[in-house]
């Protein structure tokens, strides 16, 4: 990975974060319209494949969608009205944090509806399919849509027309309340794509690199017309299914313990800085800035 790349991904990862930062405290304030639902801990997943795709590229979200709407090139302006409720929000302040759409950015929508983007981002690819363009369709969606019907009745007809949709599920240890151990049969969910006759990749979802790379490769792969495949990056969340979450399903160690010990911003902070040391010295002074270490003199 270059430079320039390394320090894109990282700045808009800690642009994710902050937004989710600055949401919760909007939320606490009691200023914000409905509910939220945080995506920090996973943000290397939706920089790392958004990375690749174009404006005309589509993806849907879910309703922990904030990372994928600002991956894709979200104006926070709009999107903070949106969760206060004001006009001039991306939905008219009318659709809140679960339902931010920006169709200029190819943002197809998030979704209040557990799985409900799936379907919609295989449309979109069967229209890129009819239409003959290059564009391809990224749905992101949990370990818990993993298990609704609309994700391999989805997977069975892209598979069958050879669709370019890239099915990317975040596996953040947790459906609501549900242990991942819980939800399935098997450790590697990424192996259900054999009985569609498709790729399936598993990677680390707290590292960029490793996700950008997996990503990079299954959207070239559909934008060349070879169909679509199964992305399963596996991270942790860091706060409640939503803000205001008990969590009495949690220990206090997870509770307190995951945010450091899983962060994927940490993690790319961690190689970007160590690079820094054999870097070009105005290369080095950008990434210490970004990675929120002051340059050393000498």
């Amino acid at each position: 990975m270059d430079k320039k790349t390394a320090l894109d991904l990282y700045r808009v990862m800690r642009r994710i974060r902050d937004f989710e930062e600055r949401s919760s405290a909007l939320f606490a304030e009691g200023k914000v319209w409905g509910t939220i639902h945080s995506y920090a801990g996973e943000e290397a997943i939706a920089v790392g494949v958004c990375a690749h795709l174009r404006d005309d590229d589509w993806i849907t979200s879910t309703h922990r969608g904030h990372g994928h709407c600002i991956a894709k090139g979200a104006d926070l302006g709009r999107m903070y009205a949106e969760l206060l409720g004001r006009e001039t929000g991306y939905c008219r302040g009318r659709g809140g944090s679960m339902h931010i759409a920006d169709t200029s950015k190819g943002n197809l929508g998030a979704n209040g509806i557990v799985g409900g983007g799936i379907p919609i981002a295989t449309g979109a690819a069967l229209t890129a399919k009819q239409l003959g363009t290059d564009q391809v369709a990224v749905s992101f969606f949990g370990d818990g849509a993993a298990n609704q019907g609309g994700f391999h009745e989805s997977a069975n007809l892209a598979a069958l027309w050879k669709l370019p949709v890239v099915y990317v599920c975040e596996v953040n240890q947790y459906a609501e309340s549900l242990p991942v151990e819980r939800e399935f049969p098997i450790k590697d969910i990424s192996k259900r794509a054999e009985g569609y006759g498709i790729p399936g990749v598993r990677v680390n979802g707290l590292d960029v690199r490793e996700v950008y790379k997996a990503a990079g490769e299954l959207i070239a792969r559909a934008r060349r017309g070879e169909g679509p495949s199964f992305l399963v990056a596996e991270a942790y969340r860091h706060e409640g299914h939503y803000y205001g979450d008990p969590r009495k399903y949690q220990t206090k160690e997870q509770i307190e313990g995951w945010k450091t010990k899983f962060d994927p911003i940490a993690e790319a902070r961690r190689w970007i800085v160590d690079a820094s040391r054999v870097a070009d010295r105005p290369t080095r002074g950008r990434i210490c800035k970004l990675a929120g270490r002051r340059r050393r003199r000498g």
